[in-house]
C-alpha cells in the first residue's frame, strides 16, 4: 500500500492543491492541524474532495481557534473534534504529536531515551507524527513534515510517501506569490505576519528546535 502522509497543512490551500496533483498513493492521511490557518474553508473543500481519505485529529483540531469555529459550520467542526487521535494503516501508526498525545514535541534534540518514553504505547514498525513542522528519521519513528508551514529554512511543502512501511521524504514547490497576494488581499488579521515567516522566508529547523525544544 502507498500511503501519502500530508501534515500541518495549516489553513494553505495552494500548497496542499501543489502536493495533491503531485500525490500518487493508494491512500492519503490528514495528520491533523489541516485548517487551522488564513483559508479554511477552500482548505478544507480540497481535502474533503480527496477519495480514500482519512484523517488524524491534531491539537488545532481538538481545540479550534475562533478563527476557525467562526468560519466552518458547527457540524464540520464537531466532527474535526470526533477524529481519532491515531490510526492504523498497512502496520504503520499515524498521530499528530506522539501516540499519547498530539501535543508531545519530537525535533533532532529529543532524546533517544525520551523518544523511546514516547512511543512506549505502541509495539507499531514505523509511526508516524507531525506537529513540529520538520521531517526528520528516529529509528522507527518518522515525522512527516508540514505542508502549510514547514520549518526547514525553504519555502515548500513538505510531506512523506509511506510505500510498504518504508518512508520516503517528499517536497513540492508552489506558487509562492499568488498565495502572498491572496493573503494580502484576504483581510486575515496575521496576513502580513505569516506571510513574512512563512513565505517570504521560512524558519530553519535550528530556529524551531531552539524554540520548541524537545
Amino acid at each position: 500500500m502507498k500511503v501519502a502522509a500530508l501534515y500541518d497543512v495549516h489553513g494553505m490551500p495552494w500548497a496542499l492543491e501543489a502536493v495533491l496533483a503531485e500525490v500518487d498513493a493508494d491512500m492519503v492521511v490528514f495528520g491533523g492541524d489541516l485548517v487551522a490557518g488564513p483559508f479554511p474553508e477552500e482548505t478544507w473543500s480540497l481535502a474533503a474532495a480527496v477519495e480514500n481519505a482519512r484523517f488524524v485529529r491534531g491539537n488545532a483540531e481538538r481545540d479550534p481557534q475562533p478563527e476557525v469555529t467562526d468560519r466552518l459550520a458547527r457540524s464540520l467542526v464537531d466532527e474535526m473534534r470526533a477524529w481519532p487521535a491515531t490510526i492504523e494503516l498497512d502496520s504503520v501508526l499515524y498521530c499528530h504529536g506522539s501516540p499519547a498525545s498530539d501535543l508531545d514535541v519530537i525535533t533532532d534534540a529529543t532524546s533517544d531515551a525520551r523518544l523511546a518514553e514516547l512511543l512506549a504505547g505502541t509495539d507499531a514498525p514505523l509511526v508516524v507524527g507531525g506537529h513540529t513542522h520538520m521531517q526528520q528519521r528516529r529509528g522507527r519513528y518518522v515525522n512527516a513534515g508540514s505542508v502549510g508551514m514547514p520549518y526547514e529554512g525553504e519555502v515548500a511543502a513538505f510531506w512523506l510517501l509511506v510505500e510498504g512501511g518504508e518512508p520516503r521524504f517528499m517536497r513540492t514547490y508552489f506558487d509562492v506569490e499568488w498565495a502572498v497576494a491572496a493573503l494580502e488581499r484576504s483581510g486575515w488579521a496575521a496576513a502580513r505576519e505569516f506571510v513574512d515567516e512563512n513565505l517570504r522566508q521560512a524558519l530553519t529547523r535550528q530556529e524551531a528546535i531552539d524554540v520548541l525544544g524537545g
